[in-house]
């Protein structure tokens, strides 16, 4: 597995992304049901985006689930895809790191 870090920058005012929350949390809870989901939520101050802890076979399997995000799928926001080495981690965590799914 490799893993990233998801970085959804909104390009539209923060009422119209509210509207949409419900749908985008739907769909992020297909990826926490995969097991390819840590953990997502808000930028803070300004709610400008929000970031997202992955892991996928690929960078490019997981710009393909992404694909159908709402908010990427209607504009609303840009995303960057960061791939990073966890070398270390918490001791809870672990399993979420060495299951391979």
């Amino acid at each position: 597995m490799k893993y990233f870090i998801v970085e959804m920058t909104y390009r539209a005012p923060i009422e119209t992304i509210r509207g949409g929350y419900l749908a985008h949390r739907n769909w992020l809870q297909k990826g926490y049901d995969q097991n390819l989901f840590l953990c997502s939520g808000p930028k803070v101050d300004p709610a400008i985006g929000g970031y997202l802890v992955a892991r996928a076979n690929s960078k490019a399997e997981l710009e393909g689930m992404f694909a159908e995000e709402p908010f990427n799928k209607a504009g609303l926001g840009t995303l960057t895809f960061t791939e990073f080495q966890p070398v270390k981690r918490a001791s809870w965590a672990e399993t979420w790191f060495t299951d391979q799914d």
